[in-house]
């Protein structure tokens, strides 16, 4: 089977998000004089340390580009300066360890403004950093700052406000204070919604840009959902996609067949792109594709063509990962085109699911110069839900569809056949609806294993291979004699030193079945 990839095959065509330069860098601070520390540090180190290794183990540009970690304790300390994250795991790795071997709780007094000078420490290590990274081309020019503790949020907020009055913060992009709250009832397993992320949270404006409060329960799971937010697209420079629907004759009875309404919107991951972790899986040895960047910053635009009965789409044709199309928050735009365009995508969601809706649509080609003597048009259906966002799968076109025969379902059976097949349905367990969270594929510990690179040491050389000393040997004092050992003996600091090529070979590979990649392609 060829293979190249398709126009049509959907990460191909909504690589979604922004540059690589464009990701802001993350400063990580951690209140250790919280009362409930001793709890939150094993679960804070285990959900950091699953999300650091997947933006390590993602091919193409890094989606954490620079990360350094602060903890306040209750003077703040940084435990790791800026750092990049791709290619330095065996570092993460160290300092995340550093971070477990804290003291426990009622070691450290709560108060003063360690907290505060940490940000105020961080800003001034980015502005430093990328002064001395400007002249090697980098343009990274933005810093995130999250805040953990389970201190009152809105007395730190005042804090912050009281205290970077004076501080240049042009580079700074958002702050998240985040008040971890104990729940010891609750286990992590037993967490059905815990993206707290995604739940509502409250934004201050102060100095002219916006702090925003969070709680999260202090298990692995909705910490580590937190911290997942970090990989996806944060640029709010232009929207991402139009969607182009018919005007219809509302309000301009006359209006041209031809005239199109558009809804400007954004596109974000529901899940990750198995193929692109670079680690091999089900006996298959195939890399991650480089060639497909995972950021675009291509604005897509899907024509809809025709409205589908919810319940006449076969799921056998659609195909490829999923993505959630969004209203634009996109800050270049007039604040009422903002809050119009909102409305308008809500409607449209609601009509959809009142009418058990889908959209049929096609992709508009981005480049229709005189090189593009023919064009691929991918289709796509548009799945309402009952939140304000929207689904859009790829779908199949006749030239992909395979002729497949369906047997008509018989109406009875045998006793004796039916009897067993009931008997092992009636023993499985039976959930309401599918939790992903209940599910473990031990793709962290593969990644962690495979990511971390030993300090390398220097081989010791066969003594017929080393070279012959020519100058004679000089006698050599009892005190020299009994240093020279220690001068020789490797740092400490390096044992965590990352090595700086890349690791090659077993490391590579796609986590889906070649079968599937190939149905993809």
């Amino acid at each position: 089977m060829n293979s190249r990839k398709l126009p049509s095959e959907p990460r191909r065509v909504f690589a979604a998000a922004k540059a690589p330069s464009q990701q802001p860098s993350r400063v990580l601070v951690v209140d250790v004089t919280s009362p409930s520390w001793a709890n939150t540090c094993s679960v804070l180190a285990e959900a950091l340390e699953n999300v650091l290794c997947l933006a390590c183990g993602l091919a193409g540009a890094c989606r954490v580009p620079l990360l350094s970690l602060y903890v306040v304790q209750p003077q703040q300390e940084c435990l790791l300066p800026f750092t990049q994250v791709k290619e330095n795991f065996a570092r993460i790795q160290a300092c995340i360890s550093e971070l477990r071997s804290l003291p426990a709780e009622g070691c450290f007094p709560q108060g003063g403004n360690g907290v505060v000078q940490a940000v105020q420490d961080g800003l001034q290590q980015f502005k430093q950093y990328s002064r001395h990274t400007a002249a090697g081309g980098s343009t990274n020019s933005s810093v995130e700052i999250t805040v953990l503790t389970s201190q009152p949020s809105r007395e730190m907020v005042k804090q912050l406000e009281k205290k970077l009055q004076d501080v240049d913060l042009v580079s700074l992009r958002r702050i998240q204070i985040i008040e971890v709250l104990k729940r010891d009832f609750l286990q992590p397993e037993d967490v059905e919604q815990c993206v707290a992320a995604e739940e509502p949270s409250s934004d201050m404006a102060i100095l002219g840009m916006d702090i925003e409060v969070q709680t999260v329960e202090d298990n692995v799971i909705s910490l580590e959902m937190l911290f997942k937010t970090w990989l996806h697209d944060h640029g709010t420079e232009r929207e991402q996609l139009h969607l182009l629907l018919p005007s219809g004759s509302f309000g301009h009875a006359a209006a041209p067949k031809n005239t199109l309404m558009c809804l400007k919107c954004d596109l974000q991951e529901r899940l990750l792109e198995p193929a692109r972790l670079s680690g091999p899986a089900e006996g298959t040895g195939r890399a991650a594709d480089p060639s497909s960047p995972w950021p675009s910053p291509a604005l897509h635009k899907l024509r809809v063509l025709k409205a589908l009965k919810s319940e006449g789409v076969c799921e056998s044709v659609l195909y490829g990962l999923p993505f959630i199309i969004k209203p634009t928050s996109c800050w270049q735009l007039d604040w009422d085109e903002l809050e119009t365009n909102q409305h308008s995508f809500h409607a449209l969601c609601h009509s959809l699911l009142k009418r058990k809706w889908m959209l049929l649509a096609r992709h508009e080609p981005q480049n229709t110069g005189p090189n593009w003597n023919v064009v691929v048009h991918p289709y796509f259906v548009i799945i309402p839900s009952d939140s304000a966002t929207l689904l859009v799968k790829a779908v199949a076109s006749r030239e992909l569809l395979l002729p497949s025969a369906f047997p008509t379902l018989l109406a009875e059976h045998p006793e004796r056949v039916r009897g067993p097949i009931e008997s092992a349905l009636n023993s499985l367990e039976v959930e309401v609806a599918y939790n992903p969270l209940h599910l473990k594929s031990n793709l962290y510990k593969y990644l962690k294993s495979s990511l971390y690179k030993p300090p390398h040491r220097q081989q010791p050389q066969p003594r017929e291979q080393r070279p012959e000393r020519h100058q004679p040997r000089q006698p050599q004092s009892r005190a020299k004699a009994a240093v020279a050992p220690l001068l020789m003996a490797p740092s400490p600091l390096q044992t965590f030193r990352p090595a700086t090529a890349a690791r090659r070979g077993s490391c590579e590979g796609s986590l889906l079945p070649k079968e599937y990649e190939e149905f993809l392609q």
